[in-house]
């Protein structure tokens, strides 16, 4: 146990992850509100039918939403919605669903992930090209979906042309895009056009369905899949009960959903991690021994540290390394951090520098 000073007190919210927040007050105040009475079950009710409204509003199209319980899930579900037989899905390396999710979409779906190396964690159109050399040969698994991922797990973000040029390759070669969106409201917020952002890069752009990221962005829990494209519609509703992402008490997801979405809840508190998150970085870029590939795009920040300060500072602040051999470290920041928070983390890093 390293002994720390009286005087240097950790943040109340530590940098570990988004994930490690709690629920926004609004969020906890829907919950409670739709705990009254009974109401029909599997998104028969009032809640669900209003979250489903807003969404097409949201996307200004006639998009299906179904919602489910968590991203894991809901990226598993929106890629069977997408996925034909002897199909797999190209995404980076670095995805998530390559990455973090235990192999779940290649376990319960059977499907193979084609990933490819992208060093900012962004496929390009060339990548999707590459695919057609596999098209029409028996041995090989046949390239069905891009799967891209919007901010991605190093923090960087799609432009919605980027995006776009990504999805016309693919419909070109009959290849449909899913959008991993777990942390899609950090994105539209670094964009800074709102709305006008999360359509451009969605339905604008040509993506055909959209994991919707809740977990991450103040919520309980539970995220939505978006369907942009009408022909995946079909059997949506099966495959959501097939791959166990039915919730019975549905009413509880949406009203979650329902809050974020009125009154641009939802951007109001990813533009503030993402603002928190720049706080972080232009307060320690310029501490001796620190270093930064880039500044943070989003809520992540990643630093190299000198090595000896990582695990006492880790002790009295938690957070997760990221690139050990670089001595590079992960800090988040979320909905509820502040600039209290920051300005104490920062002390403890001056601290240990010294």
């Amino acid at each position: 146990m390293v002994p720390f000073p009286a005087d240097l007190t950790p943040p109340d919210c530590a940098f570990a992850s988004d994930n490690a927040a709690g629920a926004h007050p609004k969020i906890l105040e829907a919950v409670i509100a739709a705990n009254s009475g009974h109401e029909l079950a599997y998104g028969d009710d009032p809640h669900t039918r209003r979250c489903e409204a807003l969404f097409a509003e949201l996307f200004g199209a006639p998009v299906r939403t179904l919602l489910t319980f968590n991203g894991t899930g809901a990226n598993v579900l929106a890629l069977a919605t997408a996925l034909g037989p002897s199909q797999g899905v190209l995404c980076t390396g670095w995805s998530h669903i390559a990455v973090d999710e235990t192999g779940a979409p290649e376990r319960v779906l059977g499907v193979k992930l084609i990933d490819v190396p992208a060093a900012d964690a962004k496929l390009t159109p060339g990548d999707v090209a590459a695919q057609a050399q596999h098209f029409g040969v028996m041995h090989h698994v046949q390239p069905g979906v891009v799967s891209v991922t919007q901010s991605t797990e190093l923090g960087t973000v799609y432009t919605p042309e980027e995006i776009g040029e990504i999805c016309e390759v693919a419909h070109g070669l009959g290849m449909l895009v899913h959008l991993d969106g777990a942390r899609i409201a950090n994105a539209v917020a670094a964009h800074g056009q709102g709305v006008e952002s999360l359509r451009a890069m969605t339905i604008g752009a040509g993506v055909d369905v959209v994991s919707f990221g809740g977990t991450k962005n103040g919520f309980l829990g539970g995220e939505a899949v978006v369907i942009c494209n009408p022909d995946l519609v079909r059997w949506a509703p099966y495959l959501r009960k097939q791959v166990t992402q039915l919730p019975s008490k549905m009413r509880f997801v949406a009203a979650q959903f329902n809050a974020a979405l009125t009154d641009g809840l939802w951007l109001e508190t990813a533009d503030h991690a993402n603002q928190m998150a720049r706080y972080l970085y232009d307060s320690v870029r310029k501490l001796p021994g620190i270093g930064f590939d880039a500044p943070p795009a989003v809520n992540a920040v990643f630093p190299c540290l000198p090595d000896q300060i990582i695990d006492p500072l880790r002790e009295w602040c938690f957070f997760w390394d990221w690139d050990r051999l670089r001595s590079q470290v992960r800090w988040m920041t979320a909905w509820d951090t502040t600039p209290v928070d920051v300005d104490r983390f920062v002390a403890g890093v001056r601290h240990f520098l010294a």
